[in-house]
């Protein structure tokens, strides 16, 4: 996750460079129910409104509770499918909580209603996301449920009232680009406290939808808009968070706008910059789905690394015999293409594996998903990967 908020309170007050501390264990998204209400057009976990056999039972899902807090995990995000259809959701959360976790609920918002938001208060939540796609029809096509947006706002607006952190999350492609300044304007409107601006990503569904995939200008489009929109906050003295995923050159892009505007800001920010060093699947991101397997991050279904039936999460972990692990956790690690020449490695690590995994079949290869310049990057023998023609964002849609 690169956290833009940040960075921009860094530009705008910088403080001194201090020592590097790594998390204690690895934060870990749980899917814990792979059955979803919804069928959206990007899901990773491919999910569906069924049940699916051989999930983990509560008591083995405490049983992996007590070893994540051996192993010192500090965070817990509670996924699915839709989290809130598990019927024991209520009960896995509060032992969380007291176990001391920071405990995430990533849901799409739909079931948050009356019924059980005294529920999700009472479990103390530390963060509450909901996934949206765009306003109104956009959101609905995307989740292929009409009402879907409806009820996903109707679920905010519970979260707030109850004074919970609310946050929204938007998976960008070339269909719904046009969204994101409706999307933040609804942020603005309602009093949102979070906004998680995803790219996507070539897994489960989101590979079967990768040629939709937004060419390169929209994507510095639509971070010069964040940028802009998240310094703003920085000047004025906001406190709400914006966050991206799924594509470390956001931080290296973030350093050329930086050198653009504030020249004199860009030697201490590159340092900041490198010391979080981009990607970190593997090795501080983790991921439980539910059955019990143990993959690099959420985005890895297709490629197990054991299974916390037969092994705790912590030997899984640890276990750099697994080749991929081996080359997510070497430092540095070894990749091919752009990514082995770009002079800005240190601050992206590589970005996203799984996927030069998807297009090349091999996870060392380039990101074919770097929106920067071989010319930006440093790379010698120019190379131009930008698109020659790019979409525009010409005016607001309107959704009247």
């Amino acid at each position: 996750m690169f956290r833009i908020s940040q960075y921009m309170q860094e530009v705008l007050q910088p403080t001194p460079l201090a020592p590097k501390r790594n998390p204690p264990g690895p934060v870990v998204i749980w899917n814990l129910i792979r059955r979803c209400n919804l069928t959206c057009k990007h899901c990773y976990s491919i999910s569906a409104d069924k049940d699916f056999a051989g999930e983990l039972s509560t008591d083995e899902v405490y049983t992996v509770m007590d070893d994540l807090k051996r192993f010192r995990v500090p965070v817990l995000i509670l996924s699915g499918g839709e989290p809130l259809l598990r019927p024991d959701i209520f009960d896995i959360a509060h032992r969380a909580k007291q176990m001391g976790f920071y405990v995430g609920l990533s849901s799409n918002g739909t079931l948050i209603t009356e019924d059980n938001i005294e529920q999700i208060a009472k479990v103390g939540f530390d963060y509450v996301g909901v996934s949206l796609d765009g306003i109104g029809a956009t959101h609905d096509k995307f989740r292929r449920k009409e009402g879907a947006f409806d009820a996903s706002m109707h679920g905010i607006k519970l979260c707030k009232e109850r004074g919970i952190k609310v946050g929204i999350r938007f998976t960008m492609t070339q269909d719904n680009a046009p969204e994101l300044p409706l999307l933040l304007e609804l942020m603005e409107r309602e009093g949102i406290d979070k906004f998680y601006f995803s790219h996507l990503n070539y897994a489960g569904r989101g590979n079967k939808h990768r040629g939709d995939d937004v060419m390169h200008q929209t994507t510095r489009w639509a971070m010069d808009l964040l940028f802009e929109t998240a310094w703003k906050d920085a000047q004025t003295g906001r406190h709400r968070e914006f966050v991206t995923g799924n594509n470390d050159a956001d931080g290296v892009y973030l350093l050329q706008w930086v050198r653009e505007r504030f020249p004199e800001r860009e030697a201490q920010l590159r340092a900041k910059l490198a010391q979080w060093g981009g990607n970190s699947s593997g090795v501080n991101i983790s991921n439980i789905d539910n059955l019990g397997n143990v993959h690099p991050d959420t985005m890895w279904w297709h490629h197990n690394l054991g299974n916390v039936r037969e092994r705790p999460f912590s030997e899984i972990w640890a276990d750099t015999s697994e080749p991929l692990m081996a080359g997510l956790k070497a430092t540095p690690r070894i990749v091919k293409g752009r990514c082995g020449e770009c002079q800005y490695f240190d601050i992206c690590g590589g970005n996203t594996r799984v996927r030069a995994w998807q297009v090349s079949g091999d996870p060392w290869q380039e990101d074919p998903a770097c929106y920067l310049s071989d010319a930006e990057l440093g790379i010698e023998g120019e190379r131009e990967r930008l698109a020659t023609t790019a979409w525009v964002p010409i005016k607001k849609v309107s959704h009247a």
